[in-house]
């Protein structure tokens, strides 16, 4: 990644400005009512999902703390991540994805027809996942995507499946908080993951990068699945358009914190109410940047439209149903080919 390639370059109105405005950030909120094993006290828990229900409203994103991830694990596939990426490209792409299988090592993932300056992991949540085969809504047939396991470091599948387990955890919590701030049952999105999933874990390295003003790690995006829960390191890089006025604002790192992040499908079940925020990740000309996201998808037969408690006579759906692996596996595929138009958006179904 030495000299800048004109296929890592955004278009003048998408770069980054390298002194960016200083603001109030997105929220931190205090998972400790939920998280701790007391009783909790009903009025705490109140608050709580009323500090969800806000932030998710007016940010679309917000981070977390007291959130019951263990510290040490953190810690040790943090490391684990940094000693996979420092392998040589050779040894790395012994893990690379392929055709069939959308999941592994890769270093040329575009957004928005732009390449990002970062290499990547993805591992699966479930192995193996069933996808659709493509994305034509006539074709039945399933494939299965299965991880590529890395040799080295020697024990990082049991640290990433140990990882996994408590994303999970995490995630079920915080799709609970979020189902409360909406007034529907505590549990209502549970049968979406219950049975299966399509959720996977990501290692994202940025290396130092010549061009900040020129280049984004990942450029401008919204995700498509149901929630993020993301870790970044202490050299920071995410920007989130803000909703009252558009501009980019960093999130600054809070120690031991997640970010979290509503994706698309949030946005449809609320019928709008909470809406999927736009994102980018800057690049520094100094320091190598870390992050792993976990990306909370349901499973591939889930067809997304707005939930029936949240529409009525006044507010009526906003949108078209879709399946849920048909949308992904459009969206994985233009993630790695340049296309001649913008890949796929919720906004393609939604009703005029």
């Amino acid at each position: 990644m030495g000299e800048v390639d004109p296929a890592f370059i955004q278009d003048p109105e998408h770069r980054p400005k390298l002194s960016p405005i200083q603001v109030q950030g997105i929220p931190i909120i205090d998972l400790s009512p939920m998280t701790h094993q007391t009783v909790s006290d009903p009025s705490s828990i109140e608050r709580l999902v009323k500090e969800i229900g806000s932030a998710c409203k007016e940010w679309g994103f917000f981070q977390v703390i007291n959130h019951g991830v263990s510290l040490t694990l953190r810690e040790t596939i943090d490391k684990a991540s940094r000693m996979f990426f420092a392998q040589s490209l050779e040894e790395k792409k012994k893990v690379s994805r392929d055709e069939v299988s959308l999941i592994g090592y890769y270093d040329t993932e575009l957004t928005k027809n732009v390449r990002d300056w970062k290499e990547v992991y993805d591992f699966l949540a479930r192995d193996p996942t069933f996808i659709p085969a493509s994305s034509d809504e006539h074709d039945h047939r399933l494939i299965q995507w299965t991880n590529a396991s890395p040799q080295y470091p020697s024990n990082f599948r049991d640290i990433i499946e140990e990882y996994i387990e408590e994303m999970e955890k995490l995630s079920f919590k915080l799709m609970e908080l979020i189902a409360l701030s909406l007034g529907l049952e505590a549990k209502r999105f549970e049968e979406f993951f219950v049975k299966d999933q399509t959720s996977f874990v990501r290692f994202n390295h940025y290396p130092p990068c010549p061009y900040p003003h020129l280049a984004l790690g990942v450029g401008r995006h919204k995700d498509g699945g149901a929630l993020t829960i993301l870790a970044q390191d202490e050299v920071g890089g995410l920007e989130v358009k803000r909703k009252a006025d558009q501009e980019w604002v960093p999130v600054k790192p809070t120690p031991d914190a997640y970010i979290i992040n509503v994706g698309d499908i949030v946005q449809v079940w609320s019928n709008d109410l909470y809406e999927s925020v736009e994102h980018r990740v800057m690049v520094n000309s100094e320091k190598e940047r870390f992050s792993i996201p976990f990306f909370f998808n349901p499973a591939h037969d889930t067809e997304v439209k707005p939930l029936e408690e949240m529409t009525n006579e006044e507010k009526p759906s906003k949108y078209r149903p879709y399946k849920w692996g048909k949308f992904l596996v459009h969206r994985k595929g233009s993630n790695f080919k340049k296309q001649n138009e913008e890949n796929i958006q919720i906004y393609h179904y939604k009703i005029a």
